[in-house]
């Protein structure tokens, strides 16, 4: 089976930039939310697909074709049902690539062991303060 999917869980301002950028770069991008009004956050040019539903249900990740994904991205704004999806995606599916989005920095300890990747909205913050302040303090 060709794994050629890339899957985004979570269709908020993250999620959503994430599959219309991958969409603009030719992927073929399924972006999976519960409620169907957080569409809208996608832009014009987003050609993939949007699927509706709990993604914590295995029925609603295998009509997304995630037996089929190479990549998924995890972004939703609850940090226990990322993990918990990251995990059904690394040890149930066998995704080869996994972002997932975690506002608790003590909870990456919980991706130890695995090929899951974490994105910490925290740290992105910090680093990007830094770089700022230090080049005003340059100026």
């Amino acid at each position: 089976m060709k794994k050629n999917k890339f899957v985004v869980i979570g269709s908020g301002r993250l999620g959503s930039n994430i599959a219309t950028k991958m969409s603009e770069k030719g992927e073929d991008v399924i972006i999976i939310d519960a409620t169907d009004d957080s569409f809208r956050k996608l832009q014009e040019s987003f050609s993939g697909y949007q699927v509706v539903g709990d993604a914590t249900d295995l029925s609603v990740l295998d009509n997304a074709f995630i037996k089929q994904a190479k990549t998924v991205v995890i972004s939703t704004d609850q940090d226990n049902v990322n993990i918990f999806l990251a995990h059904v995606c690394y040890y149930v599916y066998k995704v080869d690539k996994i972002f997932v989005r975690i506002s608790d920095t003590d909870k990456g300890k919980l991706l130890e062991g695995t090929n899951i990747k974490a994105i910490y909205p925290f740290n992105l913050s910090l680093i990007e303060f830094n770089a700022l302040n230090e080049s005003e303090e340059e100026e």
